[in-house]
């Protein structure tokens, strides 16, 4: 939601915003280290969450969901890379 978020509206782009990106990366990265099957769960249920993620970014940002493109923009490398921002 909040690479959506950074990607489509730069113009409201925030240190928050950047701080939110890392902390759930970071807590991603945790958790395939605690189990690292997960990170085939990731793989399985990446377009899932995608589409839940454009709900969410609709929610907060005000824009329609259609606003965001039916498939993902990120890779999930982009997704868990925690230097990438679009």
């Amino acid at each position: 939601m909040h690479l959506l978020k950074y990607k489509y509206q730069p113009e409201k782009r925030t240190n928050s915003w950047r701080s939110s990106i890392r902390e759930h990366r970071q807590r991603i990265a945790e958790a395939f280290i605690d189990s690292p099957s997960l990170k085939n769960y990731f793989d399985t249920i990446f377009d899932e969450c995608y589409q839940k993620a454009r709900l969410l970014a609709s929610d907060e940002t005000g824009l329609n969901a259609d606003y965001f493109p039916q498939e993902c923009p990120f890779s999930g490398g982009h997704v868990l890379d925690e230097n990438y921002l679009p």
